[in-house]
């Protein structure tokens, strides 16, 4: 039984309870006062990419960046090398693009990764 049968159940009750007439139908959706809003489509928004880069010391040997550039970020040797000596000759280079919790995430592997072999490499993130 919906609300609307019992609510013609209950107002036939109350009219024959107090002697008055028989009530007529109650209005229907198409009759009644109520506005309908209509469902608008929502796109969301593609999440913001963030560049992690790699900053140049005098330190860090170069066969571990390369090293660091083929596991955590998977470059191939010929382009782990060419990052390398971008690093090594303007004072940064970008390792790839990724997610904001991707992107952190890298960098927190390589610093961890880099104080573990007791290097002073610096990886950090910027918005793309």
């Amino acid at each position: 039984m919906s609300f609307r049968l019992a609510a013609v159940r209950t107002a036939w009750d109350l009219q024959a309870a107090t002697g008055s007439p028989t009530p007529g139908p109650l209005p229907g959706p198409e009759e009644s006062d109520a506005t309908v809003a209509e469902r608008q489509l929502q796109r969301t928004q593609p999440p913001r990419l963030y560049q992690v880069l790699l900053l140049n010391d005098d330190f860090t040997p170069m066969e571990f960046v390369v090293m660091v550039l083929q596991e955590f970020f998977r470059h191939d040797l010929d382009t782990a090398t060419l990052i390398m000596l971008k690093i090594h000759h303007e004072g940064r280079g970008v390792c790839g693009v990724f997610t904001k919790d991707v992107a952190a995430t890298k960098v927190e592997l390589v610093l961890s990764a880099a104080q573990r072999a007791g290097h002073p490499l610096q990886c950090t993130m910027e918005a793309a």
